[in-house]
């Protein structure tokens, strides 16, 4: 964005939160909203999540702590991330270590193949079963590993990443509703990501927070098939022609229908 009076650009962030029920059978419609906010400090989302309470699924930003020291929300964290960190080191060269763990992750993801589309109580049952036995024993010989290895590798801080982290990347085994891992919102952040280089000035921190809404609208749509030009078009058309403010709820993405659009 213009950085007025300085005759420089600043960066800004884009926020993304998400919500995707879907896997378990959950009867919420996916959603994501995106946030503005001119920086990535950790009082970011204790302001957007100001109120809520439940499970915050993320990635291993540090920031996120403080939010679980409030006894209101339970950090979930993301095994695509412990597995990055792996894969980077083996796709290096040979690095049985962590070949080996990713061998073991991959049991994992392999029983979440079969749990996707069951119910919570399923989910858990069948993750209690199969997949716990696998973490017990993966987090010890993680343990063991890094007694073995130099401090100062990138082997020993994925270790470490891992093992800092463990009750967070095993709550899922517990509760049917998490996932394995945060790939419903790194999917959301995708399209942001990509567009960027196409649209890299927002012009203005108010200019970001229109983005912000505009693109919260687009992809919540897609995440319920709805398509999203034509119905930003329709939608528009309703509220220029009166729609009430106190129905906006049934010009929501998840509310609306392909029907709406032809009458």
């Amino acid at each position: 964005m213009l950085d007025p009076g300085r005759g420089k650009t600043k960066t800004g962030q884009l926020w993304a939160y998400a919500r995707d029920d879907r896997p378990w059978l959950g009867a919420d419609p996916p959603g994501v909203v995106y946030v503005y906010a001119p920086d990535r400090k950790a009082e970011r989302p204790m302001t957007h999540l100001d109120g809520f309470v439940g499970i915050l699924q993320v990635d291993g930003y540090s920031g996120y702590r403080p939010l679980a020291a409030k006894n209101t929300i339970s950090l979930a964290f993301c095994w695509s991330h412990v597995r990055r960190r792996f894969y980077e080191l083996a796709a290096a060269g040979p690095a049985p270590i962590a070949t080996e763990a990713l061998r073991r992750i991959a049991e994992l993801y392999k029983i979440e193949d079969k749990v996707r589309g069951r119910t919570q109580d399923d989910r858990r049952t069948i993750r209690q079963e199969k997949s716990r036995p696998i973490t017990d024993d993966l987090a010890p010989w993680l343990a063991q590993q890094l007694g073995l290895i130099s401090q100062k590798t990138k082997l020993a801080e994925a270790i470490r990443y891992a093992l800092s982290r463990w009750d967070g990347l095993t709550t899922f085994i517990d509760d049917g509703r998490i996932e394995i891992d945060s790939n419903t919102v790194e999917r959301s952040i995708r399209p942001i990501a990509l567009n960027r280089k196409n649209a890299l000035f927002a012009g203005s921190d108010a200019g970001a927070e229109h983005w912000a809404t505009i693109a919260s609208l687009v992809e919540t749509a897609k995440l319920n098939d709805v398509e999203p030009l034509g119905y930003l078009a329709d939608v528009l058309t309703r509220i220029v022609n009166g729609h009430p403010n106190s129905r906006i709820d049934e010009l929501l993405p998840w509310a609306y229908r392909t029907d709406k659009m032809l009458r």
